[in-house]
């Protein structure tokens, strides 16, 4: 059961990798296309890239400045950040931490 379980893993790293390559591709033909910056900011929060896909939301929202479902991901993703990374002398009450304000 292990081995089907890294099985699946490896051929989701591949795809993803795959995906990534291609979009990358495509991105370097039409740079501004922003349904191709939309789709590799998914992948890469798909793959816990949270940097990579901050970027490409933020190139999003030079071309779209209103577009309410990206900036929603940009504040998820900010949110995620805040909480993962927070360090470890930082007061547990998230709700007033100097270190992430």
């Amino acid at each position: 059961m292990q081995k089907y379980y890294q099985s699946m893993k490896e051929t989701q790293v591949d795809t993803n990798e795959r995906t990534l390559e291609e979009l990358n591709k495509q991105l370097e033909q039409t740079p501004g296309n922003v349904e191709l910056l939309k789709k590799r900011a998914a992948l890469f929060y798909k793959t816990g890239n949270y940097g990579a896909a901050i970027n490409d939301y933020q190139k999003v929202l030079i071309v779209e400045p209103q577009n309410k479902s990206v900036k929603t991901h940009i504040e998820m993703i900010q949110t995620i950040l805040r909480f993962t990374n927070t360090d470890i002398y930082a007061s547990p009450n998230t709700n007033f931490d100097p270190w992430l304000e």
